[in-house]
């Protein structure tokens, strides 16, 4: 029985330049305590269709046309604001794309969702805490009470995802919107959201709509799936007949960009290789090409017996009264041309460890080796050169670079810094160079970095590391919150930069699919110490420690 009905649904955004169409004649059905999968890349038009549904769009949207009809008598359309405060929260609510924006950083946790309670059921303020803390227990949050007193910034990414479920799921909805409630959470988070979720809807016949770029998670969860390609969709049916037996160009190439943990090839193959888009550049794919090892004798990096201590708290006299190990006692090498994976969920110290080896922070303990030459004994001039030689990707492309300088800026800085190129023409043809290497526009260097997409800004801190020629690039969570088709091609590129460049990679993330593809070699950490270390397909097929067993385990797969 149709529970909502999207019917031919066209959006425009109100521009300087005219009307700009972003949603093109949208059109599918909501059954009751089913699950409906919206999958597509940035800009397809997922969340906004979400946000049509419970009409929260910006002054500047005008309906071209189109009817959203629920429970088969009320167009939400054509409610006041008033009546649409009825509908949002009781009968339709959703979960935020970014648990830590959504959250009200300055409000403890369990007063945001109080406060909903307390507008809507008209309770007062004790028996809406009561509420809280019974939520707080049904999406399995450890401590409800001290999370309840908590603020968001306390609290992990997954307890906050869990907070805003709570909140969404206080007023019992007959639909629960969920956007993207799972992107950049371990794998293992990951998994018990969606079983949280699942069970939540057995519990009260809920009906889901679910919004992902990841079709291994929509595997998981959804019954049906429409995959959205800018503003329309272009395909829909059963999950297992769209993604088994996938008809459109498109969903063909979302399926085959994502690394598989079962697969050995050299190249991933990316959208311009299924599907005609307007880009500068495409990839030839090469999936008959294999990995082979490039793993050298020669050991450019040495850490052993590392430790890094963080102190929360000092007394009156400086001296430290709570400390947290973000890594203890940790003992490793690096071989000259290959690429070590590393792996673990949030706050196991990878990024700390990572820091540390970039000497961006310094180790409590133990020391750290770099061409046979321990980095604490540097002089000014070697420190300079250890700088240049090794480099890091950091996880925000955004937030890494600087919003006030132009690309050309950002690129030059570097070799200013170290007297490498001094006449201005002689650096913008070097950033220019760069820049064509990482397939952008060479009039990219007056541009800004809002003027490019997610994508195209991992390629420009990426050309920004390479514009020293450095040998050991640490790339720390750089493709984590990237559609699979754009990590795709970084992935690709990241290679064939280390081909031509002759580097050595350390690799962080938390997604194993991707580190397993990347790497030769992949270490696993979990609490600050290492789990096991070992050569990536022998890793993946024959793990040693049971916390990797459930890392491979907790990875989506579409079974074929």
């Amino acid at each position: 029985m149709k529970l909502l009905e999207v019917d031919n649904l066209s959006l425009s955004f109100e521009t300087k330049l005219g009307e700009n169409q972003v949603l093109k004649n949208i059109a599918f059905s909501l059954n009751r305590s089913e699950t409906l999968g919206i999958v597509g890349e940035s800009g397809s038009g997922k969340s906004l269709t979400a946000l049509t549904i419970i009409n929260l769009l910006p002054k500047n949207a005008i309906i071209n046309s189109g009817k959203i009809i629920y429970n088969n008598d009320t167009n939400i359309l054509e409610l006041s604001e008033k009546e649409l405060l009825k509908v949002r929260g009781n009968n339709i609510s959703m979960i935020f794309q970014e648990p830590m924006t959504s959250l009200n950083p300055s409000m403890k946790c369990g007063s945001q969702v109080s406060e909903l309670l307390t507008i809507h059921l008209k309770i007062k303020a004790k028996q809406a805490k009561q509420k809280v803390i019974e939520l707080f227990e049904e999406v399995k949050l450890p401590n409800p009470a001290r999370i309840y007193n908590s603020y968001p910034h306390e609290i992990s990414g997954g307890q906050k995802q869990r907070v805003m479920i709570a909140m969404a799921i206080a007023l019992k909805p007959s639909i629960l919107i969920a956007d993207e409630p799972t992107t950049a959470l371990d794998v293992t988070v990951q998994k018990t959201i969606l079983e949280l979720l699942k069970e939540i809807q057995i519990k009260y016949q809920m009906s889901i709509i679910f919004i992902s770029h990841d079709l291994g998670v929509i595997s998981k969860i959804a019954d049906r799936v429409i995959v959205m390609y800018n503003g329309e969709i272009v395909e829909q049916g059963k999950t297992e007949q769209v993604l088994l037996q996938s008809k459109h160009p498109y969903t063909k190439g979302l399926l085959n960009c994502r690394p598989e943990l079962n697969s050995n090839k050299k190249r991933l193959p990316i959208l311009s290789d299924f599907i005609k888009l307007d880009v500068e550049t495409s990839y030839q794919v090469q999936n008959e090409k294999l990995k082979t090892e490039r793993i050298t004798e020669e050991e450019i990096l040495k850490v052993k017996l590392i430790s890094k201590a963080f102190y929360s708290k000092r007394n009156f006299f400086g001296k430290p009264l709570h400390e947290q190990h973000a890594v203890k006692q940790l003992s490793f090498s690096v071989y000259k041309g290959e690429t070590l994976g590393l792996v673990g969920e949030s706050g196991c110290g990878k990024t700390t460890l990572g820091r540390m080896i970039a000497k961006l922070i310094n180790q409590s303990s133990g020391f750290i080796e770099y061409k046979s030459k321990r980095l604490e004994n540097l002089n000014n001039k070697e420190l300079k050169q250890f700088r240049k030689s090794v480099q890091i990707i950091f996880q925000d492309p955004y937030s890494s670079l600087n919003p006030k300088l132009t690309i050309g800026e950002a690129l030059v800085e570097p070799l200013k810094v170290h007297g490498l190129i001094n006449t201005k023409k002689a650096q913008k043809e070097t950033a220019i160079e760069m820049l064509k290497r990482v397939k952008l526009d060479p009039e990219s260097i007056y541009k800004y970095p809002h003027e490019f997409s997610g994508g195209q800004r991992q390629r420009i801190v990426i050309a920004r590391a390479l514009m020293l020629e450095p040998e050991f690039v640490i790339c720390d969570e750089s493709v984590s919150a990237l559609d699979v088709s754009v990590q795709a091609e970084i992935l690709n590129l990241l290679n064939d930069l280390k081909d031509e460049f002759g580097l050595t990679y350390i690799f962080i993330s938390h997604d194993l699919s991707v580190v397993k593809y990347m790497s030769d070699r992949i270490m696993v950490m979990k609490d600050g110490e290492l789990v096991e270390i070992n050569k990536a397909e022998n890793l993946y097929n024959s793990p040693a420690n049971d916390y990797t067993k459930n890392l491979i385990s907790s990875v989506p797969v579409i079974k074929t």
